[in-house]
């Protein structure tokens, strides 16, 4: 897979050398699914989800694979992996899925960006636990479509970490080294563009569902269902510099509003220890 090294003329290039190349998914996935494949036991597409839904890559791959092979006789949306699995069938699924490149193949000769796109996933998979929770608290409509939109928010992230290991280490020293830098300045100092500005366009190049591509639009933060997303996303990667990084009280002052939830019984449900209790409980000085 040919790797980026230097920045790129628009938001349009960068989409096009992103989709030159076919995916790859988490060598985890592909040893899972030939498992599971392989042993002999029924296969339904709870188990099936259950696999693709650890890591988004293969949950973007599906995805798109079932929008572009959308059928005529469909006319709604496919935005939930179990769905998307029951609509394939097991053993078309197993086909349209065979042989997957892996990230770690892909970053073999780069190992400091495995780790941070391993990283990033992480994340991405804790994102989606918050924004469930969040959405049952919610009473939303549809909790398995904010868990996928809060899997694939940081796309981008992922995808820039992949194609381009060493622009993408370069934002991280960046931001290493003046703390305070935001992640978008840090981006747009060295690919030339921010990770928000290329989702979009990301996700729509890759023939996502209407419905998620809305719910991916963070610029829709009227919208209660895009902004808990955004917030489980925020809240999450936040939270990654520890219970003491200083964004968090604004995440919080955000969720308090979003769920109607006090500050003590938030905490409580994010499983804050003790001492970021203690410390985010306490009144402002002066107050």
């Amino acid at each position: 897979m040919p790797l980026l090294h230097s920045p790129l003329s628009s938001v349009s290039a960068y989409v096009d050398a992103f989709s030159a190349t076919s995916l790859p998914v988490l060598r985890h996935t592909v040893r899972a699914l030939e498992t599971l494949r392989d042993s002999g036991e029924s296969i339904n597409a709870r188990k099936l989800s259950g696999i693709v839904l650890t890591d988004p890559l293969m949950t973007l791959r599906l995805l798109s694979y079932l929008e572009r092979h959308r059928r005529a006789s469909q006319n709604h949306d496919i935005t939930t992996i179990e769905r998307a699995v029951m609509m394939m069938g097991v053993e078309p699924f197993f086909k349209a899925f065979d042989e997957l490149p892996t990230v770690e193949d892909a970053l073999a000769a780069h190992p400091r960006a495995l780790v941070g796109v391993l990283r990033v996933i992480g994340r991405a998979r804790r994102a989606a636990e918050y924004a469930r929770d969040f959405a049952v608290l919610r009473r939303d409509l549809d909790v398995q479509e904010i868990t996928v939109a809060a899997l694939l928010h940081d796309t981008t992230e992922i995808v820039t970490w992949i194609h381009a290991p060493t622009m993408s280490l370069e934002v991280l020293r960046r931001q290493q080294a003046q703390p305070g830098l935001r992640s978008a300045e840090a981006q747009r100092a060295v690919f030339g563009v921010t990770a928000a500005e290329l989702q979009l366009a990301l996700v729509r190049a890759w023939h996502m569902p209407q419905l998620l591509v809305a719910l991916l639009d963070d610029r829709e933060q009227q919208n209660p269902r895009v902004r808990t997303i955004r917030l489980a996303a925020d809240f999450t990667r936040h939270l990654a510099h520890g219970w003491d990084d200083p964004a968090l009280p604004d995440d919080l002052a955000a969720l308090e509003d979003l769920l109607h939830l006090g500050r003590e019984t938030l905490l409580t449900r994010l499983g804050a220890p003790e001492e970021a209790l203690e410390r985010l409980l306490a009144p402002p000085a002066g107050g």
